[in-house]
């Protein structure tokens, strides 16, 4: 998905008017509201493929997995976005007296793609990080069998795993679930270049500063 700007500063509160009236997404940051474009259908299967085998996994436990449609926000810097999926565990917790703004995830997740990768990869990320609950980022390809996983450190350092090809099973480390990237990329169709194969993925990018 894409981010488009609109200009005019708005306050929160006319952000949250606006947004809770739209037919569309919009993410918002220092008074700007911004598009959310829709997906290509490998996003989207793959967003729904990992979230409903988290929720799966979940089922009975204290965590829970929901997608993009809840809205996530950084109380420290105002910014509100929409990550493909947000786990919490416990009680959820939310901004203000109704249940559409979260506040407290545990892990993130973002499906990469072309339009969006450098923003989730930098400013989305570091947006992020000032979410004292937040311990895990998840970034997760949409045309090849490929994950990263940040782990947030004792020392305030994210510590990077990969897991590239059908084979490999992205396990989470905060939270209790494990699920094969075979799984999560069911009835996606690659590119001819990696057709799908363990192992083929490119290179992974370098991880965010």
């Amino acid at each position: 998905m894409s981010a488009v700007p609109k200009p005019n500063k708005l306050t929160e509160a006319e952000y949250l008017e606006r947004e809770r009236r739209a037919d569309t997404r919009s993410e918002f940051y220092d008074g700007v509201m911004y598009a959310m474009a829709g997906a290509r259908l490998p996003h989207n299967l793959v967003k729904d493929n990992l979230a409903r085998e988290l929720g799966n996994q979940f089922k009975g436990g204290p965590c829970r997995a929901v997608t993009s449609d809840m809205r996530v926000k950084v109380r420290t810097t105002g910014y509100q976005a929409y990550p493909d999926v947000a786990v919490y565990c416990g009680p959820p917790e939310f901004d203000g007296d109704r249940d559409d703004i979260l506040v407290n995830p545990r892990v993130l997740v973002e499906v990469l793609s072309d339009s969006t990768e450098r923003h989730d990869r930098t400013f989305k990320f570091r947006q992020y990080q000032r979410v004292p609950s937040f311990r895990e980022y998840v970034l997760v390809a949409q045309d090849e069998p490929a994950a990263e996983r940040y782990v947030r450190q004792e020392d305030g350092s994210w510590a990077r795993t990969d897991f590239v090809g059908l084979d490999a099973v992205l396990a989470l480390a905060t939270v209790p679930a494990a699920v094969r990237l075979a799984d999560i990329y069911a009835g996606v169709t690659f590119p001819e270049d990696t057709g799908g194969r363990p192992g083929d993925a490119a290179p992974p990018a370098p991880a965010p500063k």
